[in-house]
């Protein structure tokens, strides 16, 4: 098989909104970095809702992205909390996929504070195939051709073999 016709994973987003900011949004952090690893980064309202009470600018949630092998391992991790099944209507059209946890207390080392509470994350997918800078890169950038676009099939395909997903 050609090399650049397979799938891999480019990089993971893992979101935590909590609303508003203040002690929620620091506990969401904290949690959000001991289950990846990493330093999560603020995300802001893009409108003011007054009947919410958000403003816009003001931090609402946290995310981190992660890339390489530790992608790989938070993946693996995730699949085994969701019983290893994805709904169909979790992928876009570029093959992608988004899926949720209900409760972080799910993940290794986590356990229930209840000066804390339960918070619940969203783990976005992105795939992609080599070959696909041509598409990024600032000098000759060049259309990406379709057969070297990642479809539904290609991604309901990888995660069958690779994770041994089931897509439902």
């Amino acid at each position: 098989m050609n090399p650049n016709r397979s799938v891999s994973v480019d990089k993971i987003v893992v979101h935590m909104g909590v609303g508003e900011a203040g002690d929620k949004l620091v506990n969401a952090e904290q949690i959000i970095s001991e289950i990846t690893g990493n330093t999560p980064v603020r995300s802001v309202a893009k409108q003011t809702l007054p009947a919410f009470g958000i403003r816009k600018g003001a931090p609402m949630s946290c995310r981190v992205t992660l890339r390489g092998n530790t992608a790989e391992k938070f993946l693996e991790s995730s699949f085994k909390i969701v019983e290893n099944k994805i709904n169909s209507r979790a992928f876009d059209k570029e093959g992608n996929f988004s899926f949720g946890i209900e409760e972080h207390t799910d993940y290794p080392g986590q356990s229930y504070d209840p000066k804390i509470g339960i918070y619940g994350l969203d783990v976005t997918v992105v795939l992609r195939r080599n070959g696909t800078r041509i598409a990024k890169r600032h000098i000759q950038q060049k259309k990406l051709p379709l057969k070297q676009r990642v479809t539904v099939d290609d991604a309901k395909s990888f995660l069958r073999d690779r994770y041994n997903v089931e897509v439902q």
